[in-house]
């Protein structure tokens, strides 16, 4: 049998590292530039994330197609049969089965992760230039105070007016997510940290910083999106998070004048924080919002947050795909928004 010489086979077991290593799901650290959230999960959500929706927040359409969002945050707020993931929603926390289930969702082939996996595969083939895997952040539902029928963990059941309990069942939730997205085989994708659902710091603040520890230990950052001026988003560092993003809760209230989001721009400057783009179905032309959207893009282009910041992607449902395939006056919106996001990503990424 002829040898190969010592060059090409150190050439060849190079080659074979390099196929392993983007073969699989991934799990570390990596910074995000436009983080869009993705609903989903409990029983009144009506859009299929499935591929085919997907393929409107992976990529611009047409013959020669862009990346959009490079990073997707699955979240879910109640289970639409009055269970909660986080205080104020519903009167009844969710169990730890409902926790479980989440990630069941999530993972089930066809859809959620899954179909984003297979979507970013399929765009891989028509854009060329180095591929960055899509990041992915998985959100830890809240143990509400003073729930006491959770679940157990090693036969004990928990009890959540305890800080220690609600941080252990923390810690179990954060080692099925990564235990379960490892094993899934997403080439595609990376799980890049977790997403804290509690939007102020009143309930959390005693032992949030414990969670936050655990998910360091597990090389992984901790995101953080407040509402505006709620308790303790300026202290979000302190909190224990890597990442926080401010909301101007702008879009939802005709009686908010639009330099709201320029104080918020303000207000995240100071504190070292990133900003949301926040906007919904309402915004298609004929609900008669879109201009309180386009007051989001001004003042954000005005304040040069496009140009410094990272951003993540408040869209309702399904909004940002709704104004693809919408009206005219729809799609001048949704090429507004996607040519600074294609934008965005060349420049962060580097590209032509």
């Amino acid at each position: 049998m002829k040898r190969l010489p010592t060059a090409t086979l150190l050439s060849a077991l190079l080659a074979s590292l390099a196929f392993t290593a983007c073969v699989g799901s991934k799990v570390g650290r990596a910074t995000v530039r436009d983080l869009v959230l993705i609903y989903d999960g409990g029983q009144h959500r009506t859009v299929n994330w499935n591929a085919e929706q997907f393929a409107d927040y992976v990529a611009t359409d047409g013959d020669n197609p862009q990346w959009l969002f490079d990073g997707f945050l699955f979240l879910e707020i109640h289970s639409g049969t009055g269970l909660t993931y986080a205080s104020g929603y519903t009167p009844v926390g969710a169990r730890q089965q409902d926790w479980v289930g989440l990630i069941d969702k999530y993972l089930t082939p066809g859809r959620d992760i899954a179909a984003l996996n297979e979507c970013v595969g399929e765009m891989r083939k028509r854009i060329s230039g180095p591929f960055h895997r899509r990041k992915v952040v998985l959100s830890l539902p809240e143990p509400i105070p003073g729930q006491t029928d959770w679940g157990e963990i090693g036969g004990r059941s928990l009890d959540f007016n305890n800080d220690a309990d609600r941080t252990a069942a923390c810690k179990w939730y954060i080692d099925l997510l990564i235990d379960r997205f490892a094993a899934a085989g997403l080439d595609n994708l990376q799980l890049c940290g977790f997403y804290w659902l509690a939007e102020e710091a009143t309930n959390t603040r005693t032992f949030v910083a414990g969670v936050s520890d655990y998910i360091h230990e597990k090389g992984l950052d901790f995101y953080w999106i407040p509402y505006f001026k709620s308790d303790g988003y300026d202290q979000w560092r302190e909190l224990g998070f890597d990442k926080a993003y401010l909301q101007p809760n702008h879009f939802f209230n005709d009686a908010i004048p639009d330099s709201r989001i320029d104080e918020t721009c303000h207000l995240a400057t100071q504190a070292g924080m990133s900003l949301e783009m926040e906007f919904d179905e309402n915004a298609l032309h004929d609900r008669g919002r879109a201009d309180r959207m386009k007051a989001y893009i001004d003042s954000y282009e005005r304040n040069a947050i496009f140009d410094n910041n990272d951003l993540a992607y408040y869209q309702g449902n399904n909004a940002f795909s709704l104004l693809r395939h919408g009206t005219d006056e729809d799609r001048a919106l949704y090429d507004r928004l996607a040519a600074i996001i294609v934008r965005r990503q060349k420049a962060f990424y580097g590209g032509k």
